[in-house]
């Protein structure tokens, strides 16, 4: 304590005999957060839902790289996509797309006709009719699934990097944009590398409107709520400085901004607000009755730890997502938000003092007001030792009578605690097991707008030719060609079809060797090199890795992300009855597989991401207080943690890779309430008042700054309802809830937790008192 009374102290001296020079270094680090800023880089797929040094993870990253050749799909629609000019159209436009780079080929309709038309297209309309009649209607439907829409499909190299399929996507947009269809006739690129991309864009879109929404609802919440003090919008821009901050922090530690990453800047801009505007709270305070020095000084040396300590307990919250975190977007969201918040609580600290500093701040003529003195009494965790003095004829104010209000509901609160306890306690109760009943939804499609034109484009795709996902199983094996091996292969895809009604097909290399051995999979060494050696490379690259690696794919019907994650535990069991041969490992992978592993993650880690939180922050609030009634912030919260389930379950709200971070962030903002109406309390209570006076004068001194805080962080919350990202609008609508339900938390329920404590507390040091006066009597 001592050390860190020396590191606020020097701070403070710094900002009073140097104040040009911290104005300075305020500047150089802004600047270096915008050019860190800029090395920020926007991340999707794969490695941003599962750890890849976990099992799962490191196979789905190797499976991907060896055989996720992912595809860009081209939907042609117009008035006749079979019409010669559009045929001649796309056949140069499929030439085109070939030459790229990292592009295996480009096929469609137009190669179909050509295939049975001896290489050429046909000059007529009646010719192109009569070649169409002849082909096959399996191939024909999956290609033309009317004269109105025909499909291109431009498989990719495996293994390629996100900023490469970012390249492909783009020239294939240009080659579109300067292929000059025929008249009437649009070409939209669709597939999982044009969807990738675009939610990208979408992502630096929503961050970029979130992040000003949130400033803007920030600008109307200083306007009507801090009024009273000159400069009321400077909370704005300490925001504005440790969201920069944050950013160039991320940008040099090389942290990227994912999906879910994303919520986290609307939810430090509400927290860096509750930090501005108590440092500029009490420093408005301060200026009022003393020199500048002496305020600066003040407001650092006093406002500074007692704030680092409500900041300190808010991180131990963030703490839980970044480690036990079942997917490293959650984990990002976890360490974006401690980077925040120290970032906020820094800028707080030293902007404000040096920006008053330089300006020669002077406070609003008329001295405080009710709600400023209750504010600068929060700050002062030392003890106010006057009520708050009432500028003239501001007597009977709103605020006023707000705050004597809650100071009689906290007494009567605390006069009969035990009924408000239980009562409260028992929603909590209710709520915490109509959690247990949410429903988890891993599904992508829900992280973006349902207006996206990318996901109208695979919508439409899917409309067309039906699910596009699939569960792979990876094989690995002593030899792929060994008979024993690929019999299995073949049987056990015959199985599986035969007994899960969801799936559709399956497709293996031993679906080629019967397809290029007329129908009977080879059974002699000899015979399946035959084939093998018949068979394309390029088509044999797309199910075996060397002699030792395949896959087979089985295709399934569209299903939720919970029906394919039963439908993977039955596939598993069937691998235990049907079991592999010697020398072969198999094992289930795939985007399918990685949503299901998602799911069974929440559903293991949500409640010890909770858990830990409230360790961490009892630990905390142990070593602060040493003392048994350390605990009564935490009844609050637990209680807090409770409604959250009723809200959501009554709101017919699902758990998401957001929304599984609730708890752990719940505990982390509501605790700063909590321990701020704490350390009031035992303010007052050093002053020699009883506890039930103590109560009520501590929330009437400081109830009207939590509440005036509280609603400024909702304010920044409140930005993400706005969000066209469903996963991120959920989220902000449980987080404003439970941000009101720690107002609520701390005004109501710690009355009645202290009351109850300091009851026990007094009755164990009354049995103490006993036992040590019986036995000095006795000696």
């Amino acid at each position: 304590m001592i050390i860190l009374k020396s590191i606020f102290e020097f701070i403070a001296e710094s900002i009073n005999k140097r104040p040009y020079v911290v104005a300075g270094l305020i500047i150089t680090v802004l600047l270096l957060g915008i050019y860190g800023a800029t090395m920020t880089v926007m991340e999707t797929g794969t490695k941003t839902y599962l750890n890849t040094d976990k099992p799962v993870g490191s196979l789905l990253i190797h499976y991907t790289d060896v055989f996720g050749s992912d595809t860009v799909v081209l939907i042609v629609e117009g008035e006749d996509v079979t019409s010669p000019d559009v045929l001649h159209y796309l056949d140069n436009l499929e030439k085109d797309l070939s030459d790229e780079r990292y592009v295996t080929g480009a096929t469609g309709l137009v190669d179909l006709i050509k295939l049975s038309n001896n290489g050429v297209i046909p000059r007529s309309r009646a010719e192109i009719d009569a070649v169409l009649d002849t082909l096959s209607p399996d191939y024909l439907e999956a290609l033309l699934p009317s004269k109105m829409m025909t499909l291109i499909s431009i498989p990719l190299e495996a293994g390629l990097s996100d900023a490469s399929k970012e390249g492909i996507v783009s020239n294939v947009d240009s080659l579109i944009a300067f292929s000059s269809p025929p008249a009437g006739i649009t070409v939209t690129p669709t597939g999982s590398p044009a969807f990738s991309v675009e939610m990208q864009e979408d992502m630096q879109s929503s961050m970029g409107t979130l992040i000003a929404l949130a400033l803007i609802f920030m600008v109307i919440a200083m306007c009507l709520l801090f009024g009273h003090v000159r400069y009321r919008l400077l909370p704005v821009f300490i925001v504005f400085c440790g969201i920069i901050s944050t950013f160039g922090v991320m940008g040099f530690a090389g942290i990227p901004i994912t999906s879910i990453v994303i919520a986290a800047f609307p939810v430090l801009i509400g927290i860096g607000v509750d930090y501005a505007i108590q440092f500029q709270s009490r420093f408005d305070e301060e200026i009022n009755k003393s020199p500048m020095k002496e305020a600066v000084f003040a407001t650092i040396t006093s406002s500074g730890p007692a704030i680092f300590f409500a900041m300190l307990a808010t991180a131990l919250g963030f703490v839980a997502l970044t480690f036990i975190a079942p997917s490293p977007m959650i984990s990002g969201f976890g360490t974006t938000c401690i980077i925040g918040i120290v970032c906020c609580y820094i800028s707080a600290m030293i902007v404000i003092p040096t920006f008053a500093t330089i300006v020669k701040y002077k406070p609003k003529k008329g001295g405080s007001n009710p709600l400023d003195q209750a504010e600068s009494c929060q700050l002062d965790w030392k003890g106010c030792d006057h009520d708050p003095e009432v500028k003239p004829g501001t007597k009977g104010s709103f605020m006023e009578k707000y705050d004597v209000a809650i100071g009689n509901l906290a007494g009567r609160i605390a006069r009969n605690p035990v009924p408000v306890l239980v009562i409260l306690l028992m929603v909590a109760v209710v709520g915490i097991q109509l959690d247990e009943t949410i429903i988890i939804d891993t599904d992508e499609d829900a992280m973006v707008p349902q207006n996206m034109p990318a996901m109208i484009s695979m919508n439409k795709l899917s409309s067309v030719i039906g699910s596009t996902n699939t569960i792979t199983a990876f094989i690995r094996s002593d030899s792929i060609l060994d008979p024993d091996t690929l019999r299995w292969v073949d049987d056990f895809g015959e199985y599986e079809l035969s007994k899960q009604d969801d799936l559709t097909g399956v497709t293996s290399i031993a679906t080629y060797l019967r397809l290029y051995n007329n129908g009977i999979l080879p059974t002699e060494a000899a015979e399946i090199e035959r084939v093998w050696n018949s068979i394309p490379e390029s088509t044999r690259d797309n199910y075996v890795n060397g002699n030792l690696e395949t896959v087979m794919q089985f295709s399934l019907r569209d299903i939720s992300i919970p029906a394919a994650q039963e439908l993977i535990t039955y596939m598993q069991d069937d691998l235990e009855w049907y079991t592999p041969d010697a020398g072969m490992d198999v094992a289930y992978t795939g985007q399918m597989v990685m949503f299901g592993n998602l799911i069974d993650g929440i559903e293991e880690t949500k409640n010890p991401m909770t858990i830990v939180g409230f360790v961490l922050i009892l630990v905390l609030l142990l070593l602060l207080y040493r003392k048994f009634t350390a605990v009564t912030p935490l009844v609050p919260i637990i209680m807090i943690v409770g409604w959250n389930g009723i809200i959501m379950y009554s709101l017919g709200l699902t758990y998401s890779l957001l929304t599984a971070c609730l708890g752990a962030m719940t505990i982390g903002v509501a605790s700063e309430y909590t321990i701020v109406m704490m350390e009031r309390y035992l303010e007052e209570k050093e002053k020699g008042l009883d506890t039930i006076t103590a109560i009520q004068t501590s929330v009437q001194k400081i109830g009207a700054a939590v509440s005036v805080s509280g609603l400024a962080t909702v304010c920044g919350f409140s930005a993400l309802t706005l969000s066209t990202s469903p996963i991120i609008q959920n989220f902000g609508i449980v987080t404003v809830i439970a941000v009101g339900f720690s107002i609520l938390g701390a005004i109501i329920v710690m009355p009645a937790a202290i009351s109850v404590f300091e009851s026990i507390n007094d009755f164990i040091e009354d049995k103490k008192r006993h036992y040590a006066g019986g036995y000095q009597k006795n000696k």
